[in-house]
């Protein structure tokens, strides 16, 4: 079943009319998922133990791109050994741990309702979003998705214009979700504005120096400062 309302767009009141989600993070609590993951691949291939803040960091990323920074002298081989141990882990243990954020799916719904096209950018892979969809019950949400198995790994700007094009917007009237200052450079990067959730693997202090129109504590609150952006200044906005 589509949640998608036949109402006029909801931006009509507040200029957005595509919001365009983050996954793990924004809408999946798949954070301590993903770093136990990462911690177990390495310690079964003997890597090291590298600090927790350092993987926490490349979450959002590709995973090509989280593995250079942990490890930047891994050549193809290894590379091809950590991704193959890391999705074994994954789909036998890890990812069928990580459940949705609270209130993102009544978020989802109400949002749909007002007439928003809601959209993914993420940097899953189209197998792991689409698995992750079908479990979690989330394939009735959004007109548009988009992974790294599509488009290049974020900050790059692909995923947003192409999810822009296929829903016939324009950037202006389109908005990005994230947990990280990975989402809020991509949407930079592609001309679009970003709000910040705080409910993923980076600081507040470190989502509020970047370039997002405010930083919310998590998804459950974007329907409220949507509505407060048609209405007047909301206390979320960030102090400039």
């Amino acid at each position: 079943m589509t949640l998608q309302s036949q109402q006029p767009p909801g931006g009509a009141r507040n200029g957005y009319r595509v919001l365009i989600f983050d996954w793990d993070g924004t809408l999946v609590d798949s954070i301590t998922s993903i770093v136990d993951c990462t911690l177990a691949t390495i310690r079964e291939l003997a890597l090291g133990e590298p600090p927790v803040s350092g993987i926490r960091d490349g979450i959002g990323l590709g995973l090509r791109e989280s593995v250079e920074r942990l490890a930047p002298d891994c050549d193809e081989e290894l590379f091809q050994q950590i991704i193959s141990v890391y999705r074994r882990h994954w789909l036998a243990t890890y990812g069928r741990r990580a459940g949705l954020v609270p209130g993102a799916r009544a978020t989802l719904e109400e949002l749909g309702r007002d007439g928003y096209q809601l959209a993914v950018a993420t940097a899953k892979s189209r197998s792991g979003l689409d698995r992750d969809r079908e479990r979690l019950g989330m394939n009735g949400f959004f007109r548009s998705t988009r992974t790294v198995s599509e488009a290049p790994s974020k900050p790059d700007p692909k995923m947003i214009l192409d999810i822009v094009e296929a829903l016939d917007a324009h950037p202006d009237e389109t908005l990005m979700i994230g947990d990280t200052t990975h989402d809020l450079e991509m949407a930079h990067n592609a001309g679009v504005a970003a709000v910040a959730v705080c409910s993923g693997s980076q600081s507040r202090q470190r989502l509020e120096q970047a370039t997002a129109l405010a930083c919310l504590d998590s998804v459950a609150e974007l329907p409220a400062w949507l509505g407060g952006r048609a209405t007047g200044p909301e206390r979320w906005e960030k102090r400039q």
